[in-house]
Formats: C-alpha cells, sequence, structure tokens
C-alpha cells in the first residue's frame, strides 16, 4: 500500500525534512494538526497523541531557538530575507512536477544557500 505522505513529497522536500529537526511523521503529524492534511494513521490514539506533545515541543523550542537567534543578533534581517526566499520557492515547487535531474539542483542549491546564510 501506498504512503499519502510518500505521495505528496518530491525528492525536495524529503531532502528538506532529512536535515530539518523534524521527521516525516512528525511533519505529517504537524499537518492534520493544521488541519493541511487528512491523513488517518495506523497508530494507536496514545502514540499519536505522544507523538503530537513531541512536536509541539519541538515546535516550541524551534520558536524559541528563532527569537533568540533574532534577539542577539545572530539570526540578521539578510539571512531571513534569504530564508524566507528559499521557503517562497520550496512552496511553489512541492506539489509541482520537478524533473528528477533539477530536483539534485535545487537541493545542491538550497545546501550551498544554507551553508553561507549559517556560517558563523
Amino acid at each position: 500500500m501506498s504512503d499519502p505522505l510518500e505521495d505528496n513529497l518530491n525528492k525536495v522536500m524529503k531532502e528538506i525534512i532529512k536535515n530539518s529537526l523534524f521527521t516525516e511523521r512528525q511533519i505529517e503529524i504537524i499537518s492534520k494538526r493544521r488541519n493541511l492534511s487528512g491523513r488517518q494513521f495506523a497508530i494507536s490514539r496514545g502514540a499519536f497523541y505522544r507523538q503530537v506533545a513531541q512536536c509541539q515541543a519541538k515546535f516550541q523550542s524551534f520558536c524559541y531557538s528563532w527569537i533568540l537567534l533574532k534577539a542577539l543578533g545572530i539570526l540578521r534581517e539578510e539571512d531571513i530575507t534569504v530564508i524566507n526566499r528559499l521557503a517562497e520557492q520550496v512552496s511553489v515547487i512541492k506539489n509541482s512536477d520537478v524533473f528528477p535531474e533539477r530536483e539534485d539542483q535545487v537541493i545542491y542549491v538550497i545546501h550551498e544557500l544554507l551553508e553561507r546564510t549559517c556560517k558563523l
């Protein structure tokens, strides 16, 4: 049986998730909780709500980290601009048909831009 998340994610999105703080399952759960997905899960209610709590804690930690880095001047306006542009571009391509040979190029560009942006 095919996994709906697998069906909806192209290689670019899978690579971004792989390098994020979240797992694919956690992204599924967050999407469901934000009413972005109607997917049903083949796990017990207890396990689902335990993972919801883990997702919420990670998401809050991410937000606190963002606030901290911004307040300390570590995350600069130009960094935020680059990240926002990347997010907008990924949002456009996430559901589009990207040619497989172009996916690696997109992933490379994202990686290079984040390497430069996050350099300390």
